[in-house]
């Protein structure tokens, strides 16, 4: 495994982050590392321009997360709720930062709309809802949590599995109706039965040792070739998965190679009276061609927590406004729906507000890019508190020849302490610590870099 990289902290504490997967988390670590002093105080940085740093976020997002940044003395706009993207750039041009769950888009035209926007942190895993290269090419980078709620996706996933094998979702339905309907027939014990994983990333491979553990026999499919946890096994095509497994889990991120990745053909080559399920993304399955195989008895069951279309808040009605098959699914039996929970626990919740509040702070005060995904990831060690006149150049810049040599000419007449560049596509971004800065040299010093050609965006933390 990697080594830990060290993170500066604005409190006295070491922050040690992995960049491969373990057993232990990132939380884990850093609550390891609490009661270890630092020999040195590392410095709080600010911008140089002193402007108070504004944060609007949006989903509900953990309460956590918004006294975490209130306490670093950042103004925060918290709201329950989605905003459409008419209501977003309406509001976004006075906020240095947001953060959002997966109902929120942060198109192109947000982007260019958010004039002062600095970061970008979503409260979940995926990042489908922003536009990514937009982002990257304006120097805003993109935080996630790729793995706080892996733990509660996979439970999920179990729960389904018991609940559809033996129908509890109908019998349950008949009890509220006052009906009494005892049967075994058409209900199973999951215990031997195969359980087909696509996608054996973070989720994947944690449902593959919860599986194992009820007595399913395991097999995964990935477009990599993965060491297999426990007794699982990697079999060599999708068609294969299919015709073997009693469940099929989907596990894949959104890309153009994975929408209706599970469409007829793939529906039909699964097992009669399989099952399944998708926790995943809403355009990975065909969700007319699942109501076919549904209404045929070619499949017993499925469950769905991800949908094309899903409504902006809590309350709003899920109907054929919404997704036009959405009435016809409802009536389905033995389908379990439910709106996008799949890491909506507390623990998950905490956790990814911790992690993705970690990361935006980082990067606001420190210029630090670790973790991001539309982005170069660039750290240096912190500046301590010793050093009072000690300036931090965060410089993001377009991908091309020539920029260090302009950009070190400026540097020129100060002692660069350390400097850290790397690029990823067209955007680069600089790291420079700068000794011995009077305050009469630093915007001078700003605004002879804002003019390198190309820049694109430079921030001063002093």
């Amino acid at each position: 495994m990697t080594p830990p990289l060290a993170i500066p902290s604005k409190s006295s504490r070491a922050v040690a982050a992995s960049i491969s997967p373990s057993t232990q988390t990132l939380h884990d670590r850093l609550r390891k590392r609490d009661s270890i002093p630092a020999i040195r105080q590392p410095k709080v940085l600010h911008p140089v321009d002193n402007e108070d740093l504004k944060l609007l976020i949006l989903e509900n997002i953990s309460q956590d997360a918004v006294r975490a940044f209130q306490a670093q003395g950042f103004h925060v706009d918290h709201y329950k709720k989605a905003l459409s993207e008419d209501e977003l750039i309406d509001k976004i041009s006075q906020y240095h930062a947001i953060g959002i769950r997966s109902k929120t888009k942060v198109t192109e035209r947000v982007i260019k709309a958010a004039h002062k926007l600095l970061v970008i942190g979503c409260f979940c895993i995926g990042t489908n809802q922003v536009d990514l290269v937009t982002a990257g090419k304006a120097g805003i980078p993109v935080f996630n949590s790729p793995f706080s709620n892996s733990r509660s996706v996979a439970e999920l996933v179990v729960s389904e599995m018991i609940a559809l094998s033996r129908q509890l979702v109908e019998r349950s339905h008949e009890m509220r109706q006052g009906i009494w309907n005892k049967q075994s027939k058409g209900c199973w014990e999951v215990r031997g039965k195969t359980l087909g994983i696509i996608g054996y990333g973070h989720i994947g491979s944690q449902l593959s040792v919860l599986a194992e553990a009820l007595g399913m026999r395991v097999i995964f499919y990935d477009v990599i070739n993965i060491m297999p946890l426990g007794s699982a096994r990697q079999v060599n095509n999708l068609p294969t998965l299919l015709a073997e497994a009693d469940f099929v889990t989907l596990h894949v991120p959104e890309l153009p190679e994975t929408i209706n990745m599970i469409g007829s053909q793939e529906l039909a080559q699964m097992k009669m009276g399989s099952y399944l399920i998708n926790n995943a993304r809403g355009r990975v399955v065909d969700i007319p061609a699942l109501i076919e195989a549904l209404q045929s008895n070619h499949l017993a069951g499925a469950a769905i927590d991800v949908y094309p279309q899903e409504p902006g808040s809590n309350g709003a009605p899920f109907d054929d406004q919404v997704n036009a098959w959405s009435s016809t699914l409802r009536s389905l039996p033995n389908v379990i729906l439910t709106p996008h929970i799949g890491g909506s626990t507390e623990e998950a919740q905490r956790m990814i507000g911790e992690e993705v509040s970690l990361a935006l702070s980082r990067y606001l005060n420190y210029g630090s890019t670790l973790g991001a995904v539309n982005f170069p990831e660039v750290d240096l060690r912190a500046i301590t508190a010793e050093q009072g006149n000690h300036v931090r150049v965060c410089h993001v810049h377009s991908n091309q020849p020539g920029v260090l040599k302009q950009v070190n000419e400026v540097l020129s007449p100060y002692n660069v302490e350390k400097q850290y560049s790397d690029s990823k596509g067209d955007v680069a971004y600089l790291l420079a610590d700068i000794a011995d800065v009077s305050p009469q040299d630093v915007n001078k010093l700003r605004e002879m870099i804002n003019h390198t050609s190309a820049n694109i965006l430079t921030r001063l933390l002093a």
